[in-house]
């Protein structure tokens, strides 16, 4: 049976090691900030998040501006991915695609079946998404007992899971919207679209260009970290990879340290200062809390599974040769680890209401601390390499189809 071997490319490779020292620097930052506001400091650790800066609060500032830098980076890498990476075959794509899928909509159907017509339905998309840093950081601690293609599914699949997550926001957590605002931001779009079409390839012109936009956006209603996104897709790129004259791939590579040892911590430390009081842990066995948590813990890895398991079987996609059933559950608990996106969406969903929020983040942290535990050790046990399997660098396919 022919086999062909595609080996993880050095920006994958850089990439993972980014996303694995961010995990652990989240770690540490959780903790910072959750020992603080329990602290004697805690209302001043707190109170420093709502000091006015130019105008608005530091919070605001990390929440709503350096987040959008953040939005930026995934939307580089998933245009990289769409590219160059696992997401530019379609047919190997379809695996971490469908699985992603299934672990968006059985979480949510979860939460929603739990919290349909109360005040925390808006909370439907909070165990949606998983983190990429977390999830690659606990790959990272089994080193060489996982396969390759364990690391570029579950990289993919979270991709695409904070592509939804992405989409969720734009679709359901946005404001009233103010349509001039909203106008000049497509405008502006549109202007750099063609910017891309012209050949334009200096990085100054559209990062310019970002910083207009994101100022439209923030006013017109659509939360504004969406512009990063939109900016990501007109950057120009060019399909060969490690090409260093890409505007994309440059972009991409000045991002990776910034927003993996800079905003991602900034944004732990401002959204995990959770004043631990009985208020907030009642709320945690709340139809919200158990839809948060049994969504990400339970949800995610039966989407997945139940995903793949469907899509292999009907042939819709193919597994790799390396990866088996049991790799595939460990990702999917890895999968329930939802900090960033979920914290994230939870500040959308109650903007009014402090105590709910407070749980909901506590919630999630209990969540993506129990699933990555699971995770770890499901993998640790039952996730080791085939013995035939002599290359961890690689994934193996079968080249004629299934």
């Amino acid at each position: 049976m022919p086999i062909i071997e595609i080996r993880l490319s050095p920006t994958f490779k850089r990439f993972l090691l980014s996303e694995q020292a961010s995990g652990v620097l989240l770690l540490v930052c959780t903790v910072v900030s959750l020992i603080l506001a329990n602290s004697p400091l805690g209302y001043a650790y707190l109170h420093a998040w709502h000091v006015k800066v130019a105008g608005l609060p530091v919070e605001v500032w990390v929440n709503d501006g350096l987040m959008a830098v953040f939005f930026l980076f995934i939307g580089l890498e998933l245009k990289r991915e769409l590219y160059v990476g696992e997401l530019s075959n379609l047919r190997h794509a379809l695996l971490p695609i469908v699985a992603a899928l299934g672990g968006i909509v059985v979480p949510a159907a979860i939460h929603f079946t739990l919290n349909n017509g109360t005040v925390t339905q808006p909370g439907i998309g909070i165990p949606m998404a998983t983190d990429i840093a977390f999830a690659l950081g606990v790959l990272a601690l089994l080193g060489n007992h996982v396969p390759g293609s364990l690391k570029v599914f579950l990289a993919a699949l979270a991709v695409i899971d904070d592509l939804g997550a992405i989409v969720v926001i734009a679709l359901f957590y946005s404001g009233a919207l103010a349509w001039s605002y909203l106008g000049a931001t497509l405008a502006i779009l549109v202007v750099l679209l063609m910017f891309n079409r012209w050949g334009i390839r200096a990085l100054w012109p559209y990062l310019l260009g970002g910083i207009a936009m994101w100022f439209c956006m923030f006013q017109s209603g659509v939360h504004a970290t969406i512009a990063g996104v939109l900016l990501a897709f007109a950057i120009p790129f060019t399909e060969k990879s490690e090409d260093e004259t890409s505007p994309s791939h440059r972009l991409e590579r000045w991002l990776q340290r910034p927003v993996a040892f800079g905003i991602m911590p900034l944004f732990a430390l401002a959204n995990t200062g959770i004043v631990i009081e009985q208020g907030v842990l009642s709320l945690i066995s709340s139809p919200n809390g158990v839809g948060i948590f049994v969504g990400l813990f339970i949800g995610k890895p039966v989407g997945i599974v139940l995903a793949s398991i469907a899509a292999v079987l009907l042939g819709i996609c193919r597994m790799p040769l390396d990866l088996n059933w049991k790799h595939l559950l460990g990702a999917g608990l890895l999968g329930g680890i939802g900090f960033t996106m979920s914290i994230f969406i939870t500040n959308l969903a109650f903007p009014d209401n402090a105590l709910i929020v407070s749980a909901s983040k506590m919630t999630i942290l209990l969540a993506s601390l129990t699933a990555g535990t699971v995770g770890f050790l499901w993998l640790k046990f039952f996730g080791q390499p085939d013995v035939a399997d002599r290359d961890l660098e690689t994934m193996d396919y079968v080249t004629t189809s299934p």
